[in-house]
C-alpha cells in the first residue's frame, strides 16, 4: 500500500511512501533529455523534459514509482488491487502501458493541464515489462503547484477526479475516498466544544489537549490513511524555508507510515514503509529516508548534464547515521 501527498510553502512538495513487502533495489533516477525511450506501440521520443525520481532499472528502462520533471509536474503510482483494469489495443488511441505512463506524461507535459489532454486520448494497454514484472494494478496522483488530479482505470474507462486535498491512498476508488471525508467533518484542531446533550444537566469537559480530533482513525487501512494524511496534511503548518518545508513533509508522512512488523500478510512477511520521498519540484530536488536510516539524503537534478544520454542512478543510502554529541 501507500500514501502520497502535495504540500505547498513557499514551493510546491510532492512526496510519498512506498509501503510494500519486498524491494527491487530501486534508486533514485535521474533520466537526462536525450535519453531515448522506447515505447511499445507509440515509437521512440528521442528528446523530452528531464525526469528524477524514485525507479527500478531494468534492461535500461527507468520503471518510476514516482517522479518529477524539470518543469515541476509530478506523478506517482499507488497500489489499486481489484480496481485498476488495462485494456486491449485500441486502435485510434495512444495506447501506453502502465510502466511508460509517467515517461510518456512527464517527458512531453508541463503542467496538469496538459497533462489532461494527453490522458483524454489514452488507452492504458494491458501488456507486461516481462515475464519476470508482470503490470502492478495502480492508480495515479499528478499534480502541480496549481492542482492535483487522480488518474484510474477501471472497469468502465479511463476517470480522471479533481484532487482537492493533495493525498492519495489506494482502494476504494477516489471518489467513494473523497466522499467518506464527509463522516470526519466534526474533527477539529480546536477544542471541542460540548454538543452532546446541551440541554441536559449532563456536564461534559474536555481532559486533555487535543481532543478535538477524537476519532480520527490511526489504523493501517487505506481508507484511513487517506483521512488521516488530508487532516495534517490540511491543517499542518510549515514555515517557508527549505528546511521546515521538507521537514514538515516528512513529519506528515510518518504520520501514516507502516512499521515492521504490525502488517502481517503471510508467516513472517510484513508489509512496512520501505521509503518515504520529498521533491520540491521548483528546485529539482528529491529527498528520501529509508526505513532504516531517517537521515534526510537529497539528489539534485540539476547538478547532472540534463542533456545527456544516459540515466544517472544514485543507490538508496539504508543504513542509519546517527551523529553522537559527546
Amino acid at each position: 500500500m501507500c500514501t502520497a501527498i502535495t504540500y505547498q510553502t513557499k514551493d510546491h512538495y510532492f512526496g510519498r511512501n512506498l509501503d510494500l513487502e519486498y524491494s527491487y533495489q530501486e534508486t533514485v533516477t535521474v533520466t537526462p533529455r536525450n535519453f531515448v525511450f522506447h515505447f511499445r506501440k507509440m515509437g521512440n521520443i528521442q528528446s523530452h523534459y528531464a525526469i528524477i525520481g524514485m525507479a527500478y532499472v531494468s534492461d535500461n528502462y527507468p520503471l518510476y514509482y514516482d517522479a518529477i520533471n524539470e518543469k515541476g509536474l509530478c506523478i506517482a503510482g499507488l497500489n489499486f488491487p481489484d480496481n485498476a483494469e488495462y485494456k486491449p489495443y485500441c486502435d485510434g488511441k495512444d495506447n501506453v502501458t502502465p510502466f511508460e505512463l509517467i515517461p510518456w506524461l512527464l517527458g512531453q507535459c508541463a503542467t496538469v493541464t496538459d497533462a489532461e489532454k494527453l490522458i483524454q486520448k489514452i488507452n492504458l494497454l494491458d501488456e507486461d515489462f516481462s515475464e519476470e514484472l508482470p503490470l502492478s494494478p495502480l492508480h495515479w496522483m499528478i499534480s502541480d503547484k496549481e492542482r492535483s488530479i487522480t488518474l484510474e482505470s477501471v472497469k468502465s474507462g479511463i476517470r480522471i477526479y479533481e484532487n482537492p486535498v493533495g493525498v492519495l491512498t489506494n482502494n476504494p476508488t477516489f471518489d467513494n475516498q473523497l466522499f467518506n471525508l464527509n463522516n470526519y467533518m466534526q474533527l477539529t484542531k480546536g477544542t471541542p466544544k460540548n454538543s452532546f446533550a446541551k440541554d441536559s444537566d449532563l456536564q461534559l469537559k474536555t481532559y486533555s489537549r487535543g481532543m478535538g480530533a477524537l476519532g480520527l482513525p490511526g489504523d493501517s487501512s487505506s481508507m484511513s490513511r487517506f483521512v488521516k494524511a488530508s487532516f495534517i496534511k490540511l491543517n499542518s503548518l510549515s514555515g517557508d524555508c527549505e528546511e521546515e518545508s521538507v521537514s514538515q513533509f516528512f513529519h506528515i508522512l510518518k504520520s501514516v507510515e507502516m512499521q515492521r512488523g504490525c502488517v502481517e500478510l503471510a508467516k513472517d512477511v510484513y508489509e512496512f514503509t520501505r521509503y518515504s520521498s520529498c521533491c520540491n519540484t521548483d528546485r529539482g530536488i528529491y529527498y528520501y529516508t529509508t526505513y532504516d536510516n531517517s537521515q534526510i539524503c537529497a539528489v539534485n537534478m540539476h547538478k547532472e548534464n540534463l542533456d545527456g544520454c544516459k540515466l544517472i542512478c544514485y543507490p538508496l543510502k539504508k543504513k542509519q547515521n546517527i551523529m553522537f554529541q559527546n
